[in-house]
């Protein structure tokens, strides 16, 4: 297993690797979107209270969850890295920022503008949930800011880990917070004691777009830890023959 975990970790395997390994995540996860998405604005029933206006939750609650699980991912990268020092993991956690603060981002507006027709309000200062989603925002933008501000690769990795550790402890604070304060927010609706709290109309095409978002989430940060890999490796000799015509891989 560790033999595995080490080869894993080398930025040549990784890079050959994760070539025949996008198109599984990407083609599955099309899939699920598209039909998960239909599904949802088309053929899902109104809800009994919300009408229409409900449908945002076919974006709004993928893009919340892959916010935090994004975050997860980086923190616990970061923290592979400083800890063990393998560069591949900093690569990972440098290419899912950028996607996390999009996917927090996206949160933030569509549950603003699910927000409009159901509380009266597009913002509201005083929500825990809403507060904490927005520093994590922060955070994600600190650790992109943090990492371009200083020019040694090495220092930027573990000055940026550092940061990435420390606010992962926002997110049980974005989990919790509708139980721990009063909240606008609803409770849990699909992981919850006695099961999900809605009709499977509405469940199996959320749950799909929830899949859908996280394979696509999984092809676009094996794009961008390629990416960041050749730019991290640019001097070395695997790169220099991959950019040859008859180069080959070492």
């Amino acid at each position: 297993m560790w033999t595995w975990f080490h080869k894993l970790a080398s930025p040549p395997h990784f890079y050959r690797l994760s070539a025949k390994m996008i198109p599984w995540f990407a083609v599955p996860g099309i899939a699920l979107v598209v039909y998960g998405s239909y599904a949802g604005l088309f053929l899902a029933p109104a809800d009994y209270q919300q009408g229409d206006a409900f449908r945002i939750i076919y974006v709004h609650v993928p893009a919340a969850y892959l916010s935090m699980m994004t975050y997860m991912v980086m923190a616990i990268s970061a923290g592979i890295g400083l800890i063990w020092r393998i560069k591949l993991s900093h690569a990972v956690a440098a290419a899912a920022a950028p996607l996390g603060a999009w996917f927090t981002f996206l949160a933030l507006m569509t549950g603003s503008i699910w927000g409009r027709p159901m509380w009266g309000t597009w913002w509201e200062w005083g929500d825990p949930r809403l507060t904490s989603q927005l520093l994590m925002l922060f955070i994600y933008f600190g650790y992109m800011a943090l990492r371009t501000a200083i020019d040694d690769p090495l220092k930027a990795d573990r000055a940026s880990a550092v940061l990435a550790m420390v606010g992962a402890v926002n997110i049980p604070i974005i989990h919790f917070s509708v139980e721990w304060w009063s909240s606008l927010h609803q409770g849990a609706t699909l992981v919850r004691e006695g099961g999900p709290a809605m009709p499977v109309e509405m469940l199996y095409p959320l749950l799909a777009n929830i899949v859908g978002f996280t394979f696509l989430f999984g092809a676009l940060v094996l794009g961008r830890v390629r990416t960041e890999v050749l730019f991290r490796e640019r001097r070395k000799r695997w790169v220099r023959n991959l950019l040859l015509p008859d180069g080959d891989l070492e």
